[in-house]
């Protein structure tokens, strides 16, 4: 058996030290772009654990994969990305990059709501310059069945919470929502935390329920109890879509409502750790002083806001590369197997639950 690639092997390869071919793969700290691509071009080439099925891609024969010079269109379907933090703007620059290279152009189709209550495509899709979709986003079960009724090849990033009505049938890429949420409650319960809450809209979508569902899990696991009003696990009722501030308002009435806070919150994402923390100061509620926080998604701001946010980071350049060959070998053949992926997270431990910041 060949030995185990490791970060060492590639900062040696490339005379560079360890700790910039780390800040590389798991895309954290500051980088300079070239240095970034030829690292993580070197640890393709090295089969380092995190893209040893990259390899595996690239030996396939050509026929694989659409040939290069192919013409077509690639068009990203979404209801809500804007931002230019977290993993999905990384993710989609090197998804983009793939299929650029193999002659696909792309665009970017906004579903607005009137759109999706009518189920109307976008008036900017032109399904007959088409080859292939990806959906960030989009969160709407009916209006996601109805995409995957186009015939066209589709992939999803992320997808309505299936709950009792079942997967999609279609192809669909998620971040490893479970293994990182395991190991996080295992370091609290090995620091002597016993009372764990979860915050996080859980029928949101399908990784705030996997998410949810891995934290139940990790507490039955470690013998913790598990506490009902320790989960926040709903929204402000009698708003249809509430916004940051109806979100806020939903926190504060939960948290004065508790005799005590659990100990420490695991929370959907960074942005709803954020939400708790802005109303936990608002309450005279020290963090991590009195309790400790885990968001999910290692956005730009957790890194840099006071204190700095214990978080799950997502590895954005796997994620695209996969996405692109899910939805390129799809292209290729429609009778493949339907396939829903989970990529590597890992957790980046930091001020708000009592670490050292990274």
């Amino acid at each position: 058996m060949a030995a185990r690639v490791t970060l060492q092997d590639i900062a040696d390869a490339l005379g560079v030290s360890r700790n910039t071919v780390s800040k590389a793969i798991n895309n954290t700290g500051l980088l300079a772009e070239g240095t970034r691509e030829r690292v993580l071009k070197k640890a393709v080439e090295m089969g380092y654990k995190q893209f040893s099925y990259l390899n595996a891609a690239a030996e396939q024969p050509e026929a694989e994969v659409p040939g290069k010079g192919a013409v077509g269109e690639i068009a990203l379907l979404t209801m809500g990305f804007a931002g230019n933090t977290g993993f999905l703007p990384i993710m989609l620059d090197q998804f983009q990059r793939k299929f650029a290279r193999m002659g696909y152009s792309f665009t970017m189709h906004r579903v607005f709501g009137e759109d999706e209550e009518k189920l109307c495509l976008p008036a900017s899709f032109d399904r007959e310059k088409i080859s292939g979709v990806i959906c960030i986003e989009m969160l709407d079960r009916g209006y996601c069945s109805m995409l995957c009724e186009l015939d066209l090849p589709i992939l999803f990033v992320d997808s309505p919470a299936a709950g009792l009505h079942g997967a999609l049938p279609a192809d669909v890429i998620y971040p490893d929502n479970h293994s990182s949420i395991y190991s996080f409650i295992r370091e609290m319960g090995r620091r002597g935390k016993k009372r764990i809450g979860f915050i996080g809209e859980c029928m949101h979508c399908q990784s705030f329920f996997e998410r949810y569902m891995a934290y139940r899990n990790a507490m039955y696991l470690m013998g913790l109890p598990y506490q009902e009003e320790f989960c926040i696990t709903g929204n402000k009722k009698g708003v249809k879509k509430p916004g940051a501030e109806e979100y806020r308002e939903y926190l504060a009435e939960n948290f004065s409502g508790q005799d005590a806070l659990p100990e420490v919150f695991v929370c959907a994402n960074d942005y709803v750790a954020f939400d708790a923390m802005r109303v936990l100061k608002g309450m005279g509620i020290s963090v991590p002083g009195e309790v400790w926080i885990c968001g999910f998604d290692d956005t730009m701001e957790s890194r840099i806001m006071m204190p700095s946010l214990t978080t799950v980071h997502i590895h954005s350049h796997v994620m695209g590369d996969c996405a692109a060959y899910l939805l390129s070998s799809r292209m290729k053949d429609s009778s493949l197997y339907l396939r829903t992926v989970h990529t590597e997270t890992n957790v980046c431990y930091r001020e708000t639950t009592g670490d050292e910041p990274i």
